[in-house]
């Protein structure tokens, strides 16, 4: 059996009811700490409960953005995902983890608190 490996994916999303503030680009801002901490157990709930949850380690926010030009008000959240690949776990398929995403949102509607464009999801795109 080969070792372990760690492999890492993206997730982008747009939330619509989280207004983006500057404050959202300022690691050291009380506000950008809350809302990472919050988004990285919101991404780590949805993904455990995925069928890549045996081989998931962790999303960690990496940034907080303006939404899309005609909803420039609206907040883009970029991630970083790590999980383990090892001969006994199936490859990771960005289709599957994305449809997995999708239903557990609602139809990308909703994560936690937030809601969701539903035009915005991309997983390792």
């Amino acid at each position: 059996a080969t070792a372990a490996a760690l492999e890492r994916f993206t997730v982008n999303f747009t939330i619509t009811n989280l207004p983006y503030h500057s404050d959202l680009e300022n690691p050291d801002a009380a506000n950008y700490k809350t809302t990472r901490r919050v988004m990285n157990t919101l991404l780590d709930r949805l993904l455990k409960d995925s069928s890549i949850g045996p081989t998931f380690l962790g999303c960690q926010t990496t940034a907080f953005r303006y939404g899309p030009a005609q909803k420039i008000e609206d907040t883009g959240v970029d991630a970083l995902c790590t999980y383990k690949t090892d001969s006994a776990a199936s490859p990771f398929d960005r289709v599957t983890v994305y449809h997995e995403v999708s239903n557990k949102t609602n139809g990308i509607t909703n994560l936690g608190i937030y809601s969701l464009d539903q035009e915005s999801l991309y997983i390792n795109g």
